[in-house]
């Protein structure tokens, strides 16, 4: 692919050398961002629903082999997970709601 940028989706953070590692909520959310991303589908219907939430569980696993196959990183990423972020943070707890008790179509919507 000549002459194509490779550039992440500018909401999907590295998770690979953060300390502590990455939690399953961190995976989840970037699998989530990701499956949306390439889906096109921004709110799961009826019709999307199963295919969706398979695919975000098929992309959380695949990314936690990845994950714990590669040697650890030299330097931390140049960004902090929107979950570790404190203005993140406040929003979840002003909603009375764990980032681990959301429902999976609510996990990392607004960043």
């Amino acid at each position: 692919m000549r002459g194509y940028r490779r550039a992440m989706c500018r909401n999907i953070t590295t998770l690979r050398g953060l300390e502590p590692h990455a939690t399953d909520a961190e995976v989840e959310a970037a699998a989530r961002q990701y499956v949306r991303k390439i889906s096109g589908v921004q709110k799961t219907s009826d019709a999307t629903r199963d295919a969706f939430e398979l695919a975000v569980a098929e992309v959380t696993a695949t990314t936690h082999r990845l994950l714990d196959a590669l040697p650890e990183r030299r330097q931390p990423p140049p960004t902090v997970p929107p979950l570790r972020r404190p203005e993140v943070q406040a929003r979840i707890a002003a909603a009375g709601v764990e980032p681990a008790e959301r429902p999976k179509s609510a996990a990392n919507t607004g960043s």
